[in-house]
């Protein structure tokens, strides 16, 4: 199974947590997302994993 995400976006009023955010990968890759806080990174596994929804992609 692979992941592919394309032009994912979220905003929050006016702070944007996500910008056209695209990555895929494949079977058998590991993937790590790592960045400062406030990055977004819990925003984007929140949408993966259906929790909260993209305002785009």
């Amino acid at each position: 199974m692979s992941l592919t995400v394309s032009n994912i976006s979220k905003s929050y009023k006016n702070v944007k947590a996500l910008e056209n955010i695209s990555f895929k990968v494949n079977e058998g890759e590991l993937f790590g997302l790592i960045g400062p806080d406030g990055a977004g990174k819990t925003t984007l596994f929140r949408i993966l994993t259906t929790l909260l929804f993209a305002d785009e992609g």
